[in-house]
């Protein structure tokens, strides 16, 4: 698979985020299962990895994906690029003392569950409006020179945001929502990234399976599958974005591949300096996803795409300004 680099690291063009695996979707498939699914992904060429601390929480307990992942990977650590988060919370926060014991008691926890001495790329998970985002820029900087990650990013932020960590501590990456139908990023975020020298992350590129045109108005989601409150996969607006749904239909069958492979293809040739990282339970879409890379869209057939999507309006809108104190996840957390 080709590569691409985000500050000095250098990833699959193609990532996966392991969320799935312990959490969002569902029923988690066994742990000997999800270990293979990881390994095959590696198999196929795919070295960026995505977890967090949390994951897991509602179905087991935080850390469990970060401990699945560490197995997983441990043998082949010094092979791939490992990515995780932090989730600070107010309570744990005592203004009077350095905030960077808090990111280390933090991060020690999570090299253990990972089976690694370093992170590469560490994540603020959701910015804490409580919290000095100054102060944890700096931390990160210290960590950085400490040899203990190799980069931090930050995830669900506007523009504004990274301006004042870049101006601390310069970022490796940052995590938003971006796909077909959730396009905020390339307003402002994008050309700032590009300009800085930022990767931008992207998480659920498929829109929660929406794009794939395996979710339908008649799809149940039930127990702590965190589709249930993704604005476009209401069933009004899953029929209102049924002519995007088509489209991308069109154009599997024209190229030869799968609705989803299009919009992963789209999102390569569309910015240099983005990696999607789709996530799954299931190690055939797993697979599947990661071949979108072979999926190439000449100039014109990216325009024309390009101008079908642009033709057509979209149904529902999460956008990427979100803290703790205003976090998609608190929908599922209130249930």
């Amino acid at each position: 698979m080709n590569t691409r680099t985000i500050g000095k690291l250098t990833v699959s063009e193609i990532g996966m985020g392991c969320m799935g695996f312990s959490h969002g979707y569902g029923a988690v498939p066994p742990e000997a299962y999800s270990i293979d699914a990881i390994r095959a992904a590696y198999d196929y060429g795919c070295t960026f990895f995505d977890t967090a601390e949390t994951y897991g929480r509602e179905q087991f307990y935080p850390g469990h994906n970060e401990e699945l992942v560490g197995k997983a990977l441990k043998d082949i650590r010094k092979n791939v690029v490992l990515a995780t988060k932090l989730h600070i919370t107010t309570e744990e926060y005592i203004p009077s003392e350095p905030i960077y014991n808090i990111l280390r008691s933090h991060l020690d926890a999570s090299l253990k569950r990972l089976q690694t001495d370093y992170v590469d790329l560490y994540y603020w998970h959701r910015v804490n409006e409580d919290i000095p985002l100054q102060d944890v820029a700096a931390a990160m900087g210290r960590l950085i020179r400490e040899g203990l990650i190799r980069g931090w990013g930050l995830s669900q932020v506007p523009v504004q945001t990274l301006r004042i960590a870049q101006d601390i501590t310069p970022l490796t990456a940052v995590q938003n929502l971006y796909s077909m139908v959730e396009r905020d990023c390339e307003d402002e975020l994008i050309p700032y990234c590009q300009e800085q020298h930022i990767g931008l992350v992207a998480f659920s590129p498929i829109a929660s399976g929406l794009l794939s045109g395996k979710v339908t108005a008649d799809t149940k989601f039930t127990g702590d599958d965190v589709r249930k409150f993704v604005p476009q996969l209401s069933q009004e607006n899953i029929k209102g974005n049924q002519p995007i749904v088509d489209l991308l239909a069109g154009w599997a069958k024209r190229k030869n591949c799968t609705s989803a492979q299009i919009c992963l293809a789209w999102m390569l040739k569309k910015y240099p300096h983005v990696i999607p990282i789709p996530g799954s339970k299931n190690k055939e879409r797993i697979l599947e996803n990661l071949k979108a890379s072979e999926v190439v869209l000449t100039d014109a057939e990216f325009a024309e795409l390009q101008q079908g999507l642009d033709a057509c309006q979209v149904y529902g809108h999460r956008g990427i300004d979100e803290s703790q104190q205003r976090s998609f996840s608190r929908n599922w957390r209130k249930e």
